[in-house]
């Protein structure tokens, strides 16, 4: 059994429910919300105490992690099911994005990343580390970089959460009708495969098993966001770093239903 004793549930300064969208008084329509990051903005959302409607068809998505809000189950390339959706919750904001390389989960591991098959680093290694898959492989390791592996942005799915919050407020507040703009989110740093699999096997008490394969075709030795622009019109800035990260990726790979 991995030793995980020393994980805990350390929270950042501030939380996402401990801020709300005063600006916002009607509900909103997460696209889905029931899917990895769309549960946590839902979670989000009502903790700010604003109500959450979940869009989701559930082809990838999970009727277990609609926790916040009601579902309504359809497509989102459906125009009169969506119109129908409207006409019933008359939802004052739509959120809909996707990203790469979010990690963590919830806190309380109430929900978290439950994709089939699973791909991201993060859970694949965790699960290699606690004995749940066979041996994690590394894609490359003669890349341009300081240990020859790719290094990549990851940004906590909870800190994912506080910037569409943010972003709502913000978009609710600007002069005008139709303003629109565009934000890099991430951690504004970088971080190697390598460091990701030495940081897991630190944390757990035992080695990710790990072989190194080909790289992959189109993979860049680095990635990583400038995240200047959300820090300065949104007052954003990821709190929970590399460690809380896994650590609550841990928690909630021992915990998930499967």
């Amino acid at each position: 059994m991995a030793n995980t004793r020393g994980l805990r549930a350390g929270r950042p300064e501030e939380s996402v429910g401990e801020r709300s969208l005063s600006l916002v008084s009607g509900p909103v329509l997460v696209t889905g919300g029931a899917g990895y990051i769309g549960s946590h903005v839902c979670k989000a959302l009502a903790e700010a105490g604003t109500q959450p409607i979940c869009l989701d068809t559930l082809e990838k998505g999970h009727d277990w992690a609609v926790r916040w809000g009601s579902l309504e189950q359809g497509d989102v390339g459906d125009g009169r099911f969506v119109e129908k959706v409207f006409v019933r919750h008359r939802p004052q904001v739509v959120i809909s994005l996707r990203y790469f390389n979010a990690t963590g989960a919830d806190s309380a591991a109430e929900i978290g990343e439950a994709h089939d098959p699973e791909t991201p680093l993060l859970p694949l290694a965790v699960d290699a580390a606690l004995g749940l898959r066979g041996s994690l492989v590394v894609h490359g390791s003669d890349y341009r970089t300081e240990d020859g592996s790719c290094v990549r942005d990851y940004v906590h799915v909870t800190d994912l959460a506080d910037a569409h919050l943010r972003a709502v407020h913000w978009l609710m507040s600007q002069k005008g009708r139709g303003r629109h703009d565009v934000f890099n989110l991430g951690s504004g740093t970088g971080h190697s495969v390598k460091q990701v699999v030495d940081s897991i096997g630190r944390l757990v008490g035992r080695p990710v098993p790990h072989v190194y394969g080909a790289r992959r075709p189109g993979d860049s030795p680095r990635l990583v966001g400038c995240i200047d622009k959300a820090q300065r019109e949104l007052g954003w800035s990821p709190l929970r770093g590399l460690e809380t990260q896994i650590e609550d990726t841990v928690r909630w790979r021992m915990s998930m239903r499967r």
